[in-house]
């Protein structure tokens, strides 16, 4: 009997570290699928506020058509004013 206890102090060491092992890669690796997860739903919130700000400044983009119409509508008081002698 004490010989079988010997042959199997081996294999209860090596299960032993071997669960040691697995446990703490599980717990390195859970926090980091827990920041993972954080980081994927904040980039979505990030994404779609992306999103919004993408339709609410599309006006932008008619900016310089207004200026350029305002400078000639601008010029053109000032051409009527000095042909009017003011």
């Amino acid at each position: 009997m004490l010989i079988l206890a010997a042959e199997n102090t081996g294999w209860v060491v090596g299960y032993t570290i071997g669960i040691v092992v697995v446990l703490v890669v599980v717990a390195l690796v859970v926090p980091i699928l827990m920041l993972a997860y954080k980081i994927g739903t904040e980039a979505q919130a990030i994404d779609d506020s992306l999103s919004d700000s993408v339709v609410n400044t599309a006006a932008l983009n008619d900016l310089n058509a207004t200026n350029r119409m305002a400078i000639n509508v601008i010029e053109g008081l000032k051409r009527g004013r000095e042909r009017l002698g003011g």
